[in-house]
């Protein structure tokens, strides 16, 4: 299974902001939308990611802030001052057993998918754990069958 089989059964709407959106519309439209993630876009360009990593890490900090420190006011903060500037970006082509050890590896839950600097999608941990029970639910269903001297179930 490739990364472009499991971006074929998404619904293809793409969550977008720029660099310059205020991070508080930005948490806005995610939860809204009950998106993890924003691709951040600038001329039609991916140049980073928002994800809710990013939104805790800032809440975290804003917390921790010293009182002698200028405090961090999120509501002037922008994308640009606390999005992933260079996110990992994986290829349509790209084997679902190494996007789950690259996932793993680098510790990005979303992942843009790209392909000639143009963004087709983005994946989640959660896309490609459904896609990975999906199939192993059917290679299941048709084992069963077999064993069982059944026909394979037929699907539409």
């Amino acid at each position: 299974m490739r990364v472009m089989d499991i971006l074929k059964n998404k619904t293809g709407i793409l969550y977008t902001t720029t660099p310059d959106t205020l991070l508080t519309h930005a948490i806005q439209t995610m939860a809204s939308q009950d998106s993890g993630s924003l691709l951040v876009m600038r001329n039609n360009r991916l140049v980073g990611l928002l994800s809710f990593r990013e939104v805790i890490n800032i809440l975290a900090r804003q917390q921790a802030q010293p009182s002698c420190e200028p405090p961090i006011v999120l509501e002037q903060l922008k994308i640009r001052d606390v999005m992933n500037a260079d996110p990992i970006v994986i290829h349509p082509d790209m084997d679902i057993h190494n996007l789950r050890g690259l996932m793993i590896k680098v510790r990005q839950r979303f992942m843009p998918v790209v392909d000639h600097d143009v963004v087709l999608g983005v994946l989640s941990f959660y896309d490609v754990a459904k896609a990975v029970h999906d199939a192993q639910e059917s290679e299941n269903l048709l084992l069963k069958a077999y064993i069982n001297d059944q026909p394979a179930p037929v699907y539409a």
